[in-house]
């Protein structure tokens, strides 16, 4: 039975005392290290916020730009796969005409007793395989020798056509997934931005939407300096973005309830008769490159390393533009952003 007993337990010493309550400590303190690590954000300063959603709103920017372009893409192959699915079945009603003209021709043929090629034509499973085999259809003196060679001919025309249209259909797909993952890269960004902003105050909040230097919505008009009034191409696509202010900006859109920056741009030549690409970085390569001190009102100014932004330029260093997500066409300075360029549209 003593051999079960409980052995007796010493009792802790003050230095040992000591080193065990300095070891508990160490291990709380290691252990809650961890988990606000792992659990809980560092807090930042307003200041810390306001520079994260402006790089999350440069990213997503970014990610719209090749949003729009793969959209551009898309939106050709779907044209050019409609136009060839059309022109296929065009094709192939005139070749089915051409093979009923073989049939009355083949029927007469049965009927008179013969079995020419137009009868096997007609009748046969295969008729591709059955022209590649039939070197007796260009036999001298066969009345139905021409017909035949039509038929195979407009046979080969539709099947190009078919072939052309899957690769078009090829092309669309592909720039169906990237549009996908594009627009999933830009509303993963909005949703950071939108987390990190709600994290402000109302006021902070309103400071922030509103940058020093850019003019308020309801104040635009009368911040941007007089519209052009020589009926230029130019003057008219100023009318139109000046038209715009205050309307929301909304990614991939070009209006005209909202538009995203290189959407307004493009709206608002399309206005004045001039067909601008799609996205910032074609854009600033439709015209003539001019630099800043060159610039007149009508141009095209861009920014960011990436040139992921676009505004036009309205006079007096002003441009009107769609500045990012929650905020509304606007006028603001063009020294309100890094510089990346301008371009004269043609």
């Amino acid at each position: 039975m003593a051999s079960h007993r409980k052995p007796r337990q010493r009792p802790l010493r003050g230095g040992t005392v000591r080193t065990a309550a300095t070891l508990a400590l160490a291990g709380a303190a290691t252990a809650t290290a961890f988990e606000g690590t792992s659990q809980a954000d560092p807090q930042r300063t307003p200041s810390q916020i306001k520079a994260e959603v402006d790089r999350l709103y440069e990213e997503a920017e970014a990610a719209t730009e090749r949003y729009n372009g793969a959209k551009e893409k898309a939106d050709e192959a779907q044209r050019a796969l409609n136009e060839l699915r059309d022109e296929t079945a065009r094709r192939t009603d005139r070749l089915n005409a051409a093979r009923r003209a073989l049939g009355s021709l083949a029927a007469g043929q049965y009927r008179s007793g013969g079995l020419g090629p137009a009868v096997q034509l007609a009748t046969a499973d295969d008729p591709q395989d059955y022209l590649d085999r039939a070197a007796l259809l260009t036999r001298a003196g066969d009345r139905s020798a021409a017909d035949i060679a039509s038929v195979r001919r407009q046979l080969d025309e539709v099947g190009a056509l078919r072939d052309r249209a899957a690769g078009h259909l090829a092309e669309l797909r592909a720039g169906q997934a990237e549009l996908a993952a594009q627009k999933s890269a830009v509303e993963g960004k909005l949703d950071d931005a939108k987390r990190l902003l709600a994290r402000l105050t109302a006021e902070e909040r309103a400071a922030y939407e509103a940058p020093a230097g850019e003019a308020a919505p309801a104040g635009a008009h009368a911040q941007a300096p007089p519209a052009p009034s020589d009926g230029s191409r130019a003057a008219r696509a100023i009318a139109f973005a000046r038209g715009a202010i205050g309307k929301p900006y909304v990614w991939g859109a070009t209006g005209p309830s909202g538009y995203d920056c290189s959407g307004l741009t493009q709206a608002a030549y399309r206005s004045a008769g001039l067909s601008l690409p799609r996205t910032t970085y074609t854009q600033i390569n439709a015209g003539r490159r001019v630099s800043r001190s060159e610039l007149a009102p009508g141009d095209l100014v861009f920014f960011y390393p990436g040139v992921t932004h676009v505004g036009l330029y309205v006079g007096d260093g002003q441009m009107i533009h769609a500045p990012r997500p929650g905020s509304t066409v606007r006028v603001a300075p063009v020294d309100s952003m890094p510089w990346a360029g301008a371009t004269r549209p043609a």
